[in-house]
């Protein structure tokens, strides 16, 4: 990972190192911000750049939050992943290099795009 120090890292719990570090995958309906319905901002868990706006979100039926788009594109880097015997985009905070999930073009609004992101790999923060 980039730009990260090592409190950054023990902050972390067990699973969202798993994630984050180790490009791991959540179980799928279990994490905290599948169901949230809160107007806001997602961030990456690691060093809080801005990813995804709550306006963005939907509900995909995967068990992942599922966003058609980013907040900043800026913020998100897009990497070839051939992992586990598939060709598939990988999604990562590109402040930091965090993984946070994968890219799909089965998206069902006007995008075409589905962000299937660990709930984990973010920190919401809730607009005032």
């Amino acid at each position: 990972m980039k730009n990260v120090n090592e409190e950054q890292l023990k902050k972390l719990t067990p699973q969202q190192y798993e994630v984050v570090v180790n490009k791991g995958t959540e179980e799928p309906f279990t994490g905290k911000l599948l169901r949230n319905k809160e107007k806001g901002s997602y961030n990456c868990v690691v060093c809080g750049a801005e990813l995804f706006s709550s306006e963005a979100k939907f509900d995909s039926g995967t068990g992942w939050p599922s966003f058609d788009d980013t907040l900043n594109r800026e913020h998100v880097e897009l990497l070839e992943d051939n992992s586990h015997g598939m060709v598939r985009t990988e999604v990562v905070c590109k402040n930091c290099g965090a993984h946070l999930g994968h890219l799909f073009d089965d998206g069902p609004t006007k995008t075409g795009k589905r962000f299937c992101i660990n709930s984990c790999s973010l920190d919401f923060k809730a607009k005032s």
